[in-house]
């Protein structure tokens, strides 16, 4: 008996761009004059501390591997204007930014960069392993991509509590290729689980370009067979990173599921303090820094406006300096952890 010829089968009608769930990139937000003030510096704050931790470690003050978060500031400040208290952040090991969007002591993450006693994890953590419960942040992650099982598991533990919490989880666009993000995909989407993906799509995974290591390179499909939606941002404008941020929070707070925002943004400095970045040529960093820096985009907004002028910008300016100085010079005299910590804080 002839088998019958087989039709193709029909392809899905669920569409991680967000299509199908009447998803789009908003537009940018309106900011206030004091919305822009505080994003001007925020930001600022997260750009002189990394600035002082590659000059620290320049120094050998920090040892051990420093992943420096200089050009991507819009991701995390904007997000972290969308979250309401006890909504949770856990990202990877490039994670001094989110430690200070989230608002933990400058002075604590620093010497935890140079292992000193008064450090956020008491010297023993250092650039990649920080984490505060107090302040919802769930760490710094130094292996790639298992931040996002564990980021999953916090929503779980939201939706079991019925707290109406958010968890942002965050991952770069090298850690969106392994295994445990999809497993994690699946089971958030089978539990509708209140979790943001954030792909913090810089373009490169350390040296590797986007390019030659996905096939898929539009980040916000990676939901597609788990019918998670996700949509494109650009994560070099605060205000457009807030605007995506208020839909994706609302979105999990309605009981929706999980959402994927791909933030697309670049980092100025190297994958880490020992990459030379000889992969790419400095005229393109150039250019992302005079034509698209997030910073300067709020600066620029802020003059023309006649919110502020070049003075008062300088006088903001100064007094994070002066946060960060302190800072510095607190982890750099702060005293060594006692060798009886070694014996601290070990799960058995």
């Amino acid at each position: 008996m002839a088998t019958a010829a087989r039709k193709a089968p029909a392809k899905s009608k669920s569409r991680s761009d967000g299509k199908s769930a009447g998803l789009s990139a908003p537009k940018p937000v309106d900011f206030t004059k004091q919305e822009e003030l505080d994003a001007y510096r925020r930001m600022l704050l997260i750009r002189r501390f990394e600035e002082k931790a590659g000059q620290l470690y320049g120094m050998g003050f920090i040892g051990g591997f420093c992943h420096l978060y200089i050009g991507q500031e819009a991701v995390v400040t904007g997000m972290k204007m969308a979250l309401v208290d006890g909504d949770q952040m856990i990202t990877a090991y490039r994670d001094h930014g989110h430690m200070l969007a989230m608002e933990l002591s400058p002075r604590g993450v620093m010497a935890e960069l140079t292992g000193r006693r008064g450090g956020l994890s008491r010297g023993k953590g250092g650039s990649m392993h920080m984490f505060s419960k107090e302040k919802h942040f769930y760490g710094g992650h130094g292996i790639v991509g298992a931040q996002v099982s564990l980021g999953t598991g916090l929503a779980f533990a939201n939706r079991y509590r019925g707290n109406n919490n958010v968890t942002l989880t965050y991952f770069g666009d090298g850690a969106a290729n392994q295994g445990q993000v999809y497993e994690s995909f699946n089971m958030a989407s089978l539990w509708k689980l209140p979790v943001i993906y954030i792909i913090e799509n810089n373009r490169y995974a350390m040296g590797t370009s986007v390019s030659r290591s996905s096939a898929e390179t539009d980040f916000s499909h990676r939901g597609a067979s788990f019918k998670i939606p996700g949509i494109q941002v650009d994560g070099m404008d605060v205000r457009a990173v807030k605007a995506a941020g208020d839909l994706a929070t609302e979105w999990c707070r309605a009981g929706k599921g999980p959402l994927i925002l791909e933030m697309q943004t670049y980092r100025y400095r190297g994958h880490s303090m020992s990459d030379p970045a000889k992969y790419r040529s400095k005229e393109e960093v150039q250019k992302m820094r005079s034509e698209r820096d997030p910073i300067e985009q709020v600066k620029a907004r802020l003059i023309e406006k006649k919110w502020a002028d070049e003075d008062e910008l300088k006088a903001v300016d100064k007094e994070v300096r002066d946060i960060v100085a302190d800072a510095a010079e607190f982890a750099q005299n702060d005293a060594e952890p006692d060798p009886s910590e070694l014996w601290t804080d070990i799960v058995l």
